[in-house]
């Protein structure tokens, strides 16, 4: 029981973290029709970045403020500088996918580049172990998880029960019939833009913090789980995501402490191959739609 629990616990965690990668991922798919494989390095970057403020401020998680305004500054400007001049010129779906792969490796570089091959890390205080239950848990993995609850309520809200989530999922259902009902198309993906490179910053610094020591590689090795998390939901769908990155937290810390831990990641791949051969459209999302882009 004791094996399990932890595992829980740390499966909770890797999933408040993945939460937060894959609602973004998938918000931003869902009203702008681009698979941004270059998310990664949002995050990435951003984590680079609260790496950079704590020299000024001494906090990782006051640092996490300006990753997240970071993260939606970048996914904004690589946005209107990159994806939608390559749209407005006809590139389509596949071709946009290799596009933000482009993106995503020239990031990386830069990152590279800047801070170095070596390893990383945020000076965080002593750590001490809190008893929840059956669960043993860190401060830091605790306000993870807090800060992952709070993300998921509150875009829950915008979409729910504010005119911008009623613009979004009206653009994500027909963009062409959204701004035909006077819904200003261009502001809304601008913000859901920014939305998701937010969510992204913050997940970045969050993964970060869990994994202990990163390099610029580092938040491309979970592309692959925040991919699968979304696709598992159902790709474009918030809700779905956020039930994604559930099961597949859970799934790869039980793995990782009853098999082999270095499999981890495997499993997010393992999952992402069985849903797109068994249920493609994902285990919320009732339709498989096929779109190109049209934004």
């Amino acid at each position: 029981m004791g094996t399990l629990a932890s595992a829980i616990g740390f499966g909770l965690v890797t999933a408040s973290i993945l939460a937060l990668a894959a609602v973004g991922f998938s918000l931003q798919f869902a009203v702008t029709n681009v698979l941004n494989l270059a998310f990664a390095e949002v995050m990435g970057s951003a984590g680079y970045i609260a790496l950079l403020s704590t020299h000024a401020v001494n906090n990782i998680w006051v640092a996490m403020v300006p990753a997240a305004v970071f993260g939606a500054l970048l996914s904004y400007g690589v946005n209107r500088l990159i994806f939608v001049p390559m749209i407005k010129r006809g590139t389509k779906l596949f071709g946009m996918v290799i596009v933000t792969v482009g993106v995503g490796l020239i990031i990386e570089n830069v990152i590279l580049a800047v801070a170095g091959p070596n390893f990383s890390g945020y000076a965080l205080p002593p750590v001490h172990t809190h008893h929840i239950g059956p669960f043993q848990l860190t401060a830091p993995q605790l306000i993870i998880m807090g800060l992952a609850v709070f993300a998921m309520i509150s875009v829950h809200l915008l979409l729910r029960h504010t005119k911008v989530g009623f613009a979004m999922r009206a653009i994500s259902v027909s963009a062409t019939l959204a701004e035909h009902s006077g819904i200003d198309t261009r502001r809304i993906v601008d913000l859901t833009w920014l939305i998701s490179g937010a969510l992204g910053g913050v997940a970045g610094v969050a993964l970060f913090i869990n994994v202990g020591a990163f390099t610029s590689a580092t938040a491309n090795e979970f592309l692959v789980v925040i991919v699968a998390a979304a696709v598992l939901g159902g790709v474009g769908d918030a809700y779905g995501a956020m039930l994604g990155a559930l099961v597949i937290g859970l799934t790869s810390e039980i793995e990782a402490a009853y098999f082999n831990p270095q499999y981890k990641e495997v499993v997010g791949f393992v999952v992402l191959v069985i849903v797109l051969l068994a249920r493609p459209q994902g285990i919320i999302a009732q339709v498989a739609v096929q779109r190109e882009i049209g934004r």
